[in-house]
C-alpha cells in the first residue's frame, strides 16, 4: 500500500514516468502532476509490487499495479472495477501529441480512469514510476529494507523485466519481435560471426539490455538493427546494399528507421572516443558529475541557473544545444546530430561495448593500461583466446558519465524553457526522444579507474583458475580483493557465494547470491562471458536458492545434480 511511505518526511510524490503493457509515456507531459504528501494517508492504492531505491537526494518508489481492483466482494463473479488514478487527486491524463508509441487503447484521452485489460504475464502489467523529493533524512520502511533473507523487490522487478528473455517468450515483450527476429535470421544474421558469437545473438542481445534498461521502443529497435546498413565499427550490413531505407521503414518504423540510419552513417568512433572519452581525465569527470547534481538540484527547487560553471561550459563546448554537425562516413556530407542523438549513441555504445568485448579485443589492440584507446595492432591474436573479462569497464564508465553530464544539461535547458515560458517540447532537438539512465555504474555515477580494473580483474581470474593453490581460503581473499577495486560487476559474487556455501557460510552466500544476481540482471550482459548470461543467471538463482535452504551438496554427483529454481 503507498500509505506505508506516509509516515517519512517527504515534501511531494512526483510522477515522473508511465510505462504501460511495455509502452512508455512521454515524462514531461507528465511532469506536473503532484500529489502532496499530506494525503498520502487518506488514500490507500493496491499494488501488486513496491520497490523503494535511493539515487542521490531522490528515493525512488515503483508501484507495479495489478491489472485490476476487485470489489470488496469475494466471489469470483464479481465485476472487476478499473485502477483510478484520481482517487490519489491526480488530474485528467491527456494524451501527448508527440507521443510515438503504439496506441494503448485502455488508457482513455479524456478520462482520468484505467480500464485495463487483463494480462498474461506480469512483465505486461502497468507500471507507475514515482519520485519522491526529499529535504530531510528520509527512512525506508522497515519491511522494504534489503535482508539476507528476504530477497529486495528490486530484484524481483529485475526478474519479472528479465523473465521473457530468459523464457525465450519474446511476444510478450513486443508481439512484432518473433517477426523481427524471423527477418534478421532470413537474410543470414545467425551464420555471421561477430567477436564472441553469432552477429544474430549480439543483435538480439543489445535490444534486451536496452529494453531492460527501459529505452523506448525506437531506441530498442535501433539496437536490434544497428548495423541495417553498416556502420563506423563494422562493415557488416544487415541487409544488402541496394535496400531502401523504406524496407527498414516497414520493419521498425520511421522513428525507430531514423536512428538506425543515423547510427550508420555518424563516425561513431571518432565522435564517442576522440570528441567526447579523450576529452576528459576520470577526475575530471568525477568532479563535474558531483558539480552537474549540485546544478540540476538548484534549477529544479531553486530556478537557478549559471551557464558558466565549468561542466556546462565544457560540455556545451563539445555539444552545443543545436548537436553538432559530423561528416557522412560514406559520403562526407556534414550530417547535423542533436545533443539527445548523440547520447542515445553512447547509451547504445555502452551496451554494444558491454555485449561483445573480452579478452580476445585487448590482444587486438594491446590495451595492456585498460583505457581502452584502439591504439595497439596486433592482429595475429588468436580467437578466442583465453576467454579472460575485457578491460572495458574503465572506458563504459566514463561514457556512462558523459551520458548522465548530457541528461543533466538537458534537463536543465528543458527547466529554464520552461520557467520562461517557452514551447513544451521541441522536436528538432529530438526532445521527444526520453533519456532513460541504466542502472550500472550506480545510475552511471561512478567512474571505474583503469588500474583498478585491472587488478580486479586478474585477481578474479586467479581465483577461479588457480583455485588449487590456496583452496577456498585463498579463493575467497581473492575475490574479497577483487570485489573492493571493482563493485560493478557480478560474477565475483556469485563465484563467493558458492565459495560460502561451500563452507556452510549460508547468510553470506545469500547476501553475495543475491548481489551478484542483480548486477548481472541490471547489466543484462555477462562480464565473465565463458558463459552466457543466461547461464550465470540461472546459476546465480541456483546458488541464492540453496543458501536460503542452507544446504549445499557433498558429492560431484549432487553438484550436476542442481539446476532447478523455486
Amino acid at each position: 500500500m503507498l500509505h506505508e511511505c506516509t509516515d517519512q518526511r517527504v515534501d511531494s510524490i512526483k510522477f515522473h514516468k508511465l510505462e504501460i503493457g511495455g509502452h512508455s509515456l512521454r515524462n514531461d507531459f507528465l511532469s506536473q502532476l503532484v500529489v502532496n504528501s499530506a494525503n498520502c494517508s487518506s488514500h490507500l492504492v493496491p499494488i501488486s509490487q513496491l520497490v523503494v531505491t535511493k539515487s542521490n537526494v531522490n528515493w525512488s518508489l515503483t508501484l507495479s499495479l495489478p491489472t485490476i481492483i476487485p470489489t470488496q466482494q469475494s466471489n469470483s463473479t464479481t465485476p472487476l472495477l478499473p485502477y483510478q488514478p484520481q482517487a490519489l487527486g491526480i488530474p485528467k491524463l491527456y494524451h501527448h501529441h508527440d507521443i510515438k508509441t503504439k496506441p494503448v487503447p485502455w488508457l482513455s484521452p479524456t478520462s482520468s480512469t484505467f480500464s485495463p485489460p487483463r494480462f498474461s504475464s506480469a512483465s505486461q502489467y502497468p507500471l507507475l514510476f514515482l519520485d519522491i523529493q526529499n529535504k530531510n533524512k528520509v527512512t525506508m520502511p522497515s519491511s522494504l529494507v534489503p535482508t539476507p533473507s528476504h530477497p529486495t523487490q528490486y530484484l524481483r522487478s529485475l526478474l519479472a523485466s528479465s523473465r521473457p528473455f530468459l523464457r525465450g517468450e519474446l511476444e510478450s515483450v513486443d508481439k512484432n519481435l518473433p517477426s523481427l527476429v524471423a527477418v534478421l535470421r532470413s537474410v543470414g544474421a545467425g551464420e555471421c560471426w561477430h567477436k564472441h558469437g553469432s552477429f544474430l545473438d549480439h543483435l538480439v542481445d543489445v535490444y534486451r539490455i536496452l529494453k531492460i534498461w527501459k529505452a523506448q521502443d525506437p531506441v530498442c529497435l535501433c539496437g536490434l538493427f544497428h548495423s541495417a546498413y553498416s556502420n563506423a565499427y563494422v562493415n557488416l550490413a544487415i541487409f544488402d546494399p541496394s535496400t531502401g531505407r523504406e524496407v527498414v521503414r516497414g520493419h521498425v518504423g520511421e522513428a525507430a528507421e531514423r536512428l538506425i540510419h543515423l547510427f550508420c552513417i555518424v563516425p561513431r568512433q571518432p565522435l564517442i572516443h576522440d570528441d567526447l572519452l579523450f576529452k576528459y581525465s576520470d577526475s575530471e569527470l568525477v568532479e563535474h558529475l558531483k558539480l552537474s547534481e549540485i546544478s540540476l538540484k538548484n534549477a529544479k527547487e531553486k530556478g537557478l541557473f549559471n551557464e558558466e560553471e565549468v561542466w556546462r561550459k565544457k560540455l556545451r563546448g563539445l555539444l552545443p544545444e543545436n548537436g553538432i554537425v559530423v561528416k557522412h562516413i560514406k559520403t562526407g556530407e556534414d550530417v547535423l546530430v542533436s545533443r539527445r542523438i548523440v547520447a542515445i549513441f553512447l547509451l547504445m555504445t555502452i551496451a554494444d561495448f558491454s555485449d561483445q568485448l573480452f579478452g580476445f579485443q585487448d590482444v587486438l589492440f594491446e590495451n595492456f593500461d585498460g583505457r581502452l584507446e584502439f591504439s595497439g595492432n596486433n592482429y595475429v591474436g588468436f580467437w578466442p583466446g583465453n576467454g579472460k573479462p575485457g578491460l572495458w569497464l574503465n572506458s563504459a564508465s566514463r561514457m556512462g558519465a558523459i551520458y548522465s553530464l548530457i541528461v543533466r544539461e538537458e534537463e536543465i535547458f528543458v527547466e529554464r524553457r520552461k520557467r520562461t515560458g517557452g514551447v513544451g517540447v521541441e522536436t528538432e532537438r529530438d526532445e521527444d526522444i526520453e533519456l532513460v539512465v541504466p542502472p550500472v555504474f550506480e545510475n552511471c555515477t561512478k567512474i571505474l579507474g583503469a588500474k583498478e580494473q585491472i587488478e580486479a580483474r586478474d585477481l578474479y581470474w586467479e581465483a577461479v583458475c588457480d583455485d588449487s593453490k590456496g583452496g577456498q581460503e585463498r579463493a575467497e581473499a581473492l575475490l574479497l580483493g577483487s570485489i573492493e577495486k571493482n563493485s560493478f560487476v557480478g560474477e565475483p559474487h556469485v563465484v563467493l557465494a558458492q565459495v560460502y556455501l561451500t563452507k556452510g557460510r549460508f547468510e553470506e552466500a545469500e547476501k553475495e547470491a543475491e548481489k551478484g544476481l542483480t548486477l548481472m540482471l541490471e547489466w543484462s550482459s555477462p562480464w565473465d562471458k565463458r558463459m552466457s548470461w543466461d547461464g550465470w543467471i540461472a546459476w546465480a538463482r541456483v546458488l541464492l536458492m540453496k543458501a536460503k535452504e542452507k544446504s549445499w551438496p557433498q558429492t560431484s554427483w549432487g553438484i550436476l545434480n542442481l539446476g532447478l529454481v523455486k
